[in-house]
């Protein structure tokens, strides 16, 4: 039997995502967890953590954003998008198509995914969310040789790309996924406020948005994750005002690892990792059914 069976998902604008479900290795599932990718990995780079999750009787659902992996067009060069339909409108569609399922519904996200929360429509349909690597982007969380680097990403290589390009070419600086260039702009101006897009002028309805999820928020960050610190996660999720919040930090050695990253969450490596997941998902699942 195959690990997974690829899936259509329909974003709320008719988009067409392609995606992947796990099922629940007894066939009962507690619940399905859908992964909010982070900006640039395709829906693969999550394949393990979904097949340890069906061993604890979860269905996995990963899906490629638009603009990504199987949900890319040939050519990104003119593909128009704005950096929020990834939550707004592609992960909302799909959140939408499952809880027709009748299962209760749990969100994992990775960086980009944790803050795709806020700006998910059928917020109310997902019964807890638990986050790695999620912060506000600001050069200033990092540490000072990373700032450096991001400064020289964003200011130099990343203009002379996508002047010659027409797209963010992330893969060809070993970056991960391509980027549609609405993604890039809107990026590199957010990550230019300690705050993000909540001091963003342009965007002064998104303090409103964040305040209207209450669900349970699990937020967890590697001390040394150089693009979302913990303290870069403070800033972050000081915005989610009304939502039962609660924040952990990572020291790799006391987990046994050598190394975390920004990426090392759903490594192999890093498997000790997704247990606090999946009890926490399943102590949220019975609190509700309570």
């Amino acid at each position: 039997m195959s690990e997974f069976h690829s899936q259509a998902f329909s974003a709320t604008d008719g988009f067409k995502l392609i995606g992947r479900f796990y099922p629940s290795n007894s066939g009962t599932a507690k619940g399905t967890i859908i992964i909010a990718s982070a900006t640039g990995v395709p829906q693969g780079f999550y394949r393990r953590f979904a097949l340890r999750a069906t061993q604890s009787d979860f269905n996995v659902v990963t899906f490629d954003y638009r603009g990504i992996g199987q949900s890319a067009p040939a050519s990104l060069r003119g593909f128009d998008m704005d950096y929020r339909d990834w939550a707004s409108k592609d992960l909302s569609g799909v959140v939408d198509e499952l809880s027709q399922q009748g299962l209760p519904l749990y969100l994992l996200g990775h960086s980009y995914g944790g803050h795709a929360i806020g700006l998910l429509e059928p917020h109310q349909k997902v019964t807890a969310a638990y986050t790695f690597g999620t912060g506000a982007g600001w050069h200033g969380w990092m540490p000072r040789m990373e700032q450096l680097k991001v400064q020289f990403m964003w200011h130099v290589m990343a203009p002379l790309v996508t002047r010659v390009k027409g797209y963010l070419a992330w893969n060809a600086l070993g970056m991960g996924e391509d980027l549609p260039l609405g993604v890039y702009r809107q990026w590199k101006r957010w990550c230019s406020y300690p705050y993000y897009f909540f001091q963003d002028p342009q965007y002064p309805h998104m303090k409103a948005l964040y305040e209207r999820i209450e669900m349970p928020i699990k937020a967890v960050n590697s001390t040394d994750d150089k693009w979302a610190t913990p303290s870069s996660r403070q800033a972050f999720f000081t915005y989610y005002v009304n939502a039962k919040l609660q924040t952990a930090d990572i020291h790799p050695s006391q987990m046994g690892l050598k190394s975390i990253g920004h990426m090392g969450y759903f490594h192999a490596s890093a498997s000790v990792l997704w247990e606090d997941v999946l009890s926490y998902f399943e102590q949220k699942g019975a609190a509700t059914v309570g």
